[in-house]
């Protein structure tokens, strides 16, 4: 499953990041693969809102249908 096809409040388990540049911005954020997330937020035709500890951070659609998870 990719990371758009989440709902809001499941937790899921970053697989894989296919987009080797998509894979060391979401680092920089402290998102790698294998990295455990909720969905806080899945705005309308917007971006999905990922909190980690307590961060939040805001992926676009595009970004999200790159990003495989599956629910931890």
């Amino acid at each position: 499953m990719t990371l758009d096809k989440v709902r809001k409040g499941q937790q899921i388990k970053i697989i894989s990041i296919l987009d080797e540049i998509i894979r060391v911005q979401a680092i920089r954020f402290g998102i790698a693969e294998g990295s455990v997330v909720t969905c806080q937020e899945k705005v309308p035709a917007g971006p999905i809102v990922l909190r980690k500890n307590n961060q939040e951070i805001a992926i676009g659609r595009n970004l999200a249908n790159k990003i495989d998870v599956a629910l931890n």
